[in-house]
This record gives structure tokens, sequence and C-alpha cells, in this order.
């Protein structure tokens, strides 16, 4: 949704060259954050933002809030049974998607207004790109303006990776997170590719709206660098929600199907049957029934059941692709080290992860260098490969989260306040993240997986969220909670939370980690009760 003020305070009518003290690029966290500092401060401060839907950044617009709004709503449509039938789920979706586009319109709008309304602060709508060392033109509506500024401060986040697979681009239906948040209609069938958490929580989300979620992983391990008892837990808890996983899953091809649908030609290692033959090449009448892939050889992670036995059409529909018949007449099905298969299915989300956006800002302009990922090169300062240039958030390669882009304000802005000591990356302690899932799951610090390998001497502390009297009230008793810690100092090494309200207990184990507190501190703690937090006294214990 559009705001209704003017997009840029400055167009080349009016002032078609600028010089500032600071130019921002991309209207982020971090970005927003240092602007309204230096503004603060008397500098002259100019905001290059490509999009006026993006003002305010990623976590606003397409990203954190957004989401959260709409898991909200998913959550309340399965307490409610209102994701029981067609017509209940498309009206609890459609008042979600309403919902999410009024929070994010005002928080946009506000987001604008606390930048632009600032008599030391220009925003301009535009794509920027470097021309040279310290100057910039961005390209507007009414033509490019060309800004020139003593320090610059690169915050253009992160955008979707795709994969390389054939119609990707070109097939109608096939979304990121961005697109699929904002659907006017709810698909009755999901094919997630990716299992990574922003697949998952997006899996998550659509199951509690009603839609029969499919997810392709494309190697056996689920979740591999959790702790195994931890993803084993997310996994049933997931699949207690109706979602449906394909392991060793490779997507060949992607095009339009028939119904109006997708049609993804997915091949399947480690599979006892099937064929090598692809999608479209599928001889008439054969290979159209849905069937389950069973029969898979290896672990048990690579067997899946394609739909649930309450109604075998809501999920993707799966059939498998024949070869030839044989000499007598009749089909025969290859042996293969791998089986190739065709979904079909309403709407795809590619979720393989996010790469920093820094694509047509001609860095190399500025001196500017990247990383071998493709990150903005950075040092501890946060400060790039050309002098009075810095990047912050998602775009240098750190993690991923609106919070750390909130850190790395604080790393620049040490800097220029005339610290004695700068604030650097090396000095951020213990980030913890938070998944939101219908039992959300939250980490800090090690896992035991990391501790083995660490070759530390650690103790591992559990406690089951059933034995928690808050979760019972709440009548959310799944879970588990799982603490390492150092045996000799009692020092807490890391924390697993797979738990209602995990997101926010989560906070509390990191401030003790932080302050250095052993785990006798949390054990022995005062809380409030009943409390999820409370549970820390017992699993410290």
């Amino acid at each position: 949704m559009s705001i209704s003020t003017p997009n840029a305070i400055s167009t080349p009518n009016t002032s078609p060259t600028i010089t500032t003290d600071a130019l921002i690029i991309g209207f982020g966290k971090g970005g927003k954050t240092l602007a309204a500092k230096l503004s603060a401060a008397g500098r002259k401060v100019v905001v290059a933002e490509a999009s006026a839907d993006m003002y305010g950044g990623t976590c606003i617009n397409i990203g954190c809030l957004p989401s959260k709004s709409l898991i909200l709503s998913a959550e309340q449509a399965r307490r409610d049974g209102a994701n029981s039938t067609p017509e209940t789920r498309e009206a609890a979706f459609e008042a979600a998607i309403k919902e999410k586009r009024r929070v994010t319109s005002m928080l946009r709008d506000k987001n604008y207004h606390k930048l632009a309304d600032q008599d030391n602060i220009t925003v301009i709508t535009g794509r920027a790109h470097f021309t040279g060392p310290h100057s910039v033109e961005i390209a507007t509506a009414e033509g490019p303006v060309a800004v020139t500024a003593s320090k610059i401060f690169i915050n253009t986040g992160a955008t979707p990776r795709i994969p390389d697979i054939p119609g990707i681009h070109t097939t109608p239906g096939v979304y990121t997170s961005t697109g699929l948040m904002d659907l006017d209609d709810m698909p009755q069938r999901l094919v997630i590719i990716g299992s990574g958490f922003i697949g998952l929580e997006f899996a998550s989300m659509f199951a509690d709206f009603g839609t029969a979620v499919t997810v392709l992983q494309h190697n056996a391990e689920f979740l591999p660098r959790e702790d195994a008892d931890v993803a084993a837990a997310i996994r049933a808890q997931l699949e207690a929600q109706g979602v449906k996983f394909l392991f060793n899953a490779d997507t060949k091809a992607i095009a339009p199907a028939a119904d109006g649908g997708v049609r993804l030609s997915v091949a399947v290692k480690g599979m006892t049957r099937g064929a090598s033959q692809a999608c479209d090449s599928t001889p008439a009448g054969t290979g159209n029934a849905h069937t389950d892939i069973t029969g898979a050889t290896g672990a048990t992670d690579t067997t899946t059941t394609t739909s649930p036995t309450s109604n075998p059409t809501d999920h993707a529909t799966m059939s498998h692709v024949q070869t030839k018949p044989s000499d007598d007449g009749e089909p025969r099905f290859a042996e293969p080290a791998e089986a190739r298969f065709c979904l079909t299915t309403d709407a795809v989300l590619v979720a393989t992860g996010r790469t920093p956006n820094v694509e047509g800002l001609h860095l190399e302009a500025a001196g500017v260098e990247l990383t071998e990922r493709g990150a903005v090169k950075v040092d501890e300062l946060l400060r790039t490969t050309a002098a009075d240039i810095w990047a912050l958030g998602d775009v240098n390669g750190g993690p991923q989260h609106t919070y750390i882009s909130l850190d790395d304000y604080r790393v620049v802005w040490s800097q220029l306040n005339g610290s004695d000591r700068p604030y650097t990356v090396k000095d951020r302690k213990h980030v913890p993240s938070s998944t939101f899932l219908a039992t959300p799951y939250s980490r800090v610090g090690l896992n035991e997986r990391e501790a083995k390998a660490a070759g530390l001497d650690y103790v591992v502390k559990r406690l089951p969220v059933a034995a928690v009297p808050k979760a019972q009230v709440m009548r959310r008793p799944d879970g588990l909670m799982k603490a390492i810690v150092e045996r000799n100092t009692g020092r807490i090494l890391g924390a697993m939370l797979l738990s209602v309200e995990s997101h926010e207990v989560i906070n509390i184990v990191k401030l003790a980690m932080d302050l250095d507190a052993p785990a006798s501190t949390l054990r022995d703690m005062v809380f409030t009760h009943p409390t999820i937090a409370e549970a820390l006294n017992d699993l410290f214990a």
C-alpha cells in the first residue's frame, strides 16, 4: 500500500546536485537509526531508498513484523477452528492479509516521517549507485540526482537467493517470502523449496491457516546444525501440524501445470523406484495418479508421505514418471540412484536463503570490495576497503537479524561520536535467535554438537516443557528445554528452548551469559509465578 505523503523531499527540479555530510543508502534499521542520530548532532544527512514501499527497511515491510502478524493470525485461526473448512480458511486468510497490510502501512508511514520531517534529513526515493569514492547518483522518477558526501553508509540489506532452476523465474505461482506474504487468495497446496528456518516458519504458518504444505529438503538431514534431539522435536511438531517432508529432493524444473497450478520435476536420491525422464516427457496415460513416496533406501529421513490420510488430494499431487514399456509390453520402473517425480501444487515458496543486496551499486567506482560470498568486505569497525565508507546490516555478511543491524549502528556511531575506544563487532556477545514456529524455537550460544566439536568439558541440562506449570496452564506443553554448562566452572555455554514464549525467555539466558553469571544464578533466581521464565530454575538445577 502506498503512503499518502510525497516520496521525496528533493527532486532534480529544485536541487539536482546535493552536497551533504552523510549519505545513507538504504532505509533499514541500522541506517535509519544512524540518520536520526546524525541529524540530532546537527549534521546534514541524505537517505536514499530504492522503493517507497521499503521505508523503514526489510523488517517492517517484508520481514519480521509482517510475517509475525500473519503467524499470530494463523495461530488464532487454528485455535478458533477457522482452518477447518475452505470457506472459513479463506475468510481467516483474507482478514490476516488485511491486518498485515494495515500494520506495515502504518509502520512504513511512521518511519518515513520520523526521518523526512527532520530539517537536517533529506529522503530521496530512487536507486543509488556510486560514481566515485564520495559521489553517488540516485535515479529518481523525475531524473538523476547527484549526491556528494563526506561519509557514506551502505545499508541495502539482502535479497532472496534464487537457485538456478529452469522455469523458476517465468512460472506464475512461484514466490519468494515477499510475494507469498501478500497474496489475496490462500493457496490450498504449498510446496516450499528449502527447509531452513525461514521456510519452516512459513510451513508452520500456512499449515495453521489450513494449507497443505510439502517441504523439499535437498539432503537427508533435517536442520543439520542443530542437535539431533532438538531437530527431531521440531520436525515432530511440524509433522503434527500436517507438514510433509521430502528429503534428498532436488528440484530439476518448474513449469505451469495444466490446472493452472505449478508443476515441479523433482529428483529424489536413494529411492528404489522411479525413472530419469523429465515431467514433460511422461507418456500419455501413465504416471498421473496420486501416489505416496515409499520404499526409500537408507535413513528413515529419506522416506515421506506426500499427503495426509484424511484427504489424499490435499498435498502436492505426486506422480511417478515411468520409463518406456518393456519388451513384453508391460510398463517398468527403472532402478537408478534417484527417482524422478512430478509435483503439482498451487504455489511454490523459494526459501533457499538470502544474499547481500549489492547489485547495481557499482561499488568498484568507490573502491569498495566484496568478500568471496558476495558481501561488502568490512573490518571489525564495519569500515569497507574505501575510506569513509561503512556497511551496516545484512549487506556486510553478518548475522541477518534486525537487531544485528541495530548493533551495527552502535559500532559505527561509536566511531563518529568521539569515543575513546570504539565499540567493535568483536565486542558483540552471544547473539540469540528465535524461529516463530507453532512452538517457538530460540537458542543462544553453543549447542551440544558445537561444544563437543570444540573439545569442551560440559554437562547437558534438559527439561520437558510439559513439566512447566505455566505451559500447562496455557495448554502449550509441547517442546523441550536444553542447556549446555561447562562442568568445572558452571559457565553457561548455550541454551536451546523449544517452548512457548521461548523468544522472551532466551533473552534472560543471554543476559546471564553476557554478565558471565554461572548457571547457579539462574537456578537460584527468584522469578514470578506462574511464568515460563521460572522454568530456568529447574533447567539449570
